[in-house]
């Protein structure tokens, strides 16, 4: 059997979650996949996969295959694509992680439009608000708000989103509205982080950058449970603008302490560091570097 073929259907299976997934990805019929793995595991003489009824994971020895061979097969895609300008041509799987909610926001609209512009892409978009282990999870492209500290990464800034600090007028009319960032140490703040009672929160006066040490009844690693418990009136939270949509316009939010408030977080494109990049990865990249700050 060509080794091309089993080396691809390996990819698949893997990739897919499992064999029927695997034939549907690669048109050929289930028995024709398990038939390419077998043949693989026979030649390689070791099982690459551990099945069960209910799961296809791999062995050890097929995670290390993976990892050497996926790259291998990327950039013979990546060869075959470059040899024609086409948008016909780039195709094939791109995993893109993004955080929740700005991902809900404004990636998810976005990829009705890359998808028409590269009809052979299938996309698996990730939405996490924890930051994904890139090779572990798997993930070609990370579009990532805030700071990125990975030295195996390439980082490609497209824009730049302000803070803002919101609450309701409901917890205003209550509780009274603070002045300066000091005031903030007697009112109920929300914390976005989760697993703490208290955080420092940046702010800028005539003196310079300084922070204020806040805390408050509700923590979480969810923007979007910040994001309600703010439109509940349960107390203030300090966002990035991207991570509120219609919720500046609505009558019962307000900003506050705009005055003191002129820090910025990078909206950036991440993918692994390699030696090549696939074609799909790149036009994708090309695409969001383009069509985010336009969003924004």
């Amino acid at each position: 059997m060509d080794r091309f073929h089993e080396l691809n259907a390996f990819i698949a299976v893997v990739e897919s979650g499992g064999f029927s997934a695997a034939a549907r990805r690669t048109g050929e019929s289930q028995p024709a996949v398990s038939k390419a793995i077998a043949a693989l595991e026979k030649r390689l003489g070791v099982a690459l996969f551990n099945r069960s009824t209910r799961s296809v994971t791999l062995t050890d020895q097929g995670q290390r295959y993976y990892d050497r061979t996926k790259p291998l097969v990327d950039e013979i895609d990546d060869a075959d694509s470059e040899l024609t300008s086409s948008t016909q041509t780039v195709s094939g799987l791109i995993r893109i992680s993004a955080a929740s909610t700005f991902g809900r926001l404004h990636i998810l609209p976005l990829i009705p439009e890359l998808l028409s512009l590269y009809p052979g892409l299938q996309v698996d978009l990730v939405l996490s608000d924890f930051v994904r282990d890139m090779v572990e999870d798997r993930i070609d492209l990370a579009i990532r708000v805030g700071p990125v500290e990975d030295s195996d990464a390439v980082v490609r800034r497209v824009a730049v989103t302000p803070l803002v600090c919101v609450g309701s007028s409901r917890y205003f009319e209550k509780h009274g509205m603070p002045k300066s960032p000091a005031d903030l140490s007697g009112h109920n703040c929300l914390l976005y982080g989760g697993l703490t009672e208290l955080a420092k929160w940046p702010f800028t006066g005539q003196h310079g950058r300084f922070s204020v040490t806040v805390r408050g009844s509700l923590s979480s690693n969810s923007v979007e449970t910040i994001r309600a418990g703010v439109l509940a009136g349960v107390g203030i939270g300090l966002f990035a603008k991207v991570s509120l949509a219609d919720e500046l316009n609505h009558p019962d939010v307000i900003t506050i302490l705009d005055d003191f408030l002129d820090d910025v977080r990078d909206i950036s494109l991440v993918w692994p560091k390699r030696r090549f990049v696939p074609a799909r990865v790149r036009r994708a990249t090309d695409f969001f570097a383009a069509a985010v700050p336009q969003r924004l």
